[in-house]
């Protein structure tokens, strides 16, 4: 049976190197074509949808915040200033650097620990295997594939191994 670090951190961190490596191929399309990458860091889907660089902040505060919060930890706090392709790589490095301090022994057995923290004003509880998997876990998911959606639409040549991630 996959324990809680089996089925989290690595997933992260093979998500979030698939996602910098969709950027490394974004930075260089846009050199090559002279396109001014801030037009795709503003980019959305829809009016009421986040922008592109919003998107990929949003996978990797979701991906630290579990991984801490599973650990028993406070999630590290990342500025939101990032301007173009190399300041969001460098994010999502970062994101990978600090998962990659979790060891197994702080998040295996949290099945049914209590994560409680604040959301936008709202208390939030779950046990740590609901958290997981039906809040946090997909939450990555929906901005990881989002941020990649965007990036496809603009004429980035992604596919889903690219998405997927290096094994």
């Amino acid at each position: 049976m996959a324990s809680m670090y089996q089925i989290s951190i690595p997933v992260y961190v093979r998500k979030l190197n698939g996602l910098a490596g969709c950027l490394k191929k974004a930075q260089a399309h846009y050199a090559e074509k002279k396109y001014d990458e801030t037009s795709l860091m503003h980019q959305r889907f829809f009016p009421d949808m986040f922008m592109f660089v919003k998107q990929v902040q949003a996978a990797t505060d979701h991906a630290r915040a579990s991984g801490a919060r599973l650990a028993g930890l406070e999630p590290p706090v990342y500025e939101t200033d990032e301007k173009g392709l190399a300041d969001l790589i460098a994010r999502v490095e970062k994101t990978v650097a600090f998962l990659e301090t979790l060891k197994p022994a702080q998040i295996d057995g949290s099945e049914d620990k209590t994560i409680a923290f604040k959301m936008r004003g709202n208390d939030m509880s779950y046990k740590g295997l609901d958290f997981l998997i039906n809040s946090n876990m997909p939450n990555f998911y929906f901005h990881l594939t989002t941020a990649y959606a965007i990036m496809r639409s603009n004429g980035v040549e992604i596919g889903k191994r690219d998405f997927m991630g290096p094994a």
